[in-house]
């Protein structure tokens, strides 16, 4: 058993997603070779994120700066009657590497392990009811990864916006089934950009 303070560590960083206990120790033991300079880098960061980020009152992409909009939303070139809709904060940094999409985004807040009542409540679903009303989006573009979790979301979103009055329309299968959009290449990207249907 290793003492208590490399314990507790290894405990918080198993938490993080898709890091087991395993990596955690691994992380642990890196750390442990560090200086203290780099330490004291890494604790000042990690308190930097609660002190300087904060999440877009529009689209609720992490970002820092003045202001409640992030950059994307307040960019005036952006097209405003496209709203891409992503599961997660890395998918929308995925999906502008490309360049080719030049639309607006909302972030959901996922992904959940699996469409039910008490994982749907951990989703942005009141605030993305509340973003559809605004008159200039006559596009919906669900972008959800092709996994069967991201499958079952984009259609529990497209009985949701059903009624809407607004055009919606999914990634082309440029993608490949069970893979996740932010580890798509690029090329893939805009491709299943470009085939949305």
């Amino acid at each position: 058993m290793y003492p208590k303070t490399i314990q507790k560590l290894i405990e918080i960083f198993s938490k993080f997603p898709t890091v087991g206990q395993r990596t955690a120790t691994r992380f642990v033991f890196y750390l442990i070779k560090r200086d203290r300079k780099e330490i004291e880098e890494l604790s000042k960061t990690i308190l930097d994120l609660k002190e300087k980020i904060r999440f877009c009152k529009d689209c609720f992409k992490p970002f820092e700066g003045e202001g409640e909009i992030c950059e994307i939303c307040s960019d005036k070139t952006r097209d405003r009657s496209l709203l891409c809709i992503v599961e997660k904060e890395t998918d929308l940094e995925a999906i502008e590497k490309t360049k080719k999409y030049k639309g607006l985004y909302f972030v959901l807040g996922g992904p959940i392990s699996a469409v039910k009542k008490e994982e749907l409540k951990k989703l942005r679903i009141e605030e993305l009811e509340e973003r559809i009303k605004d008159k200039k989006i006559k596009e919906i573009i669900i972008a959800t990864s092709l996994t069967t979790e991201g499958e079952a979301l984009a259609l529990f979103l497209e009985r949701k916006l059903k009624n809407s009055g607004k055009k919606t329309s999914r990634l082309g299968r440029g993608l490949p089934t069970g893979g996740e959009l932010e580890y798509a290449d690029e090329e893939t990207l805009s491709s299943a950009l470009e085939s949305r249907k």
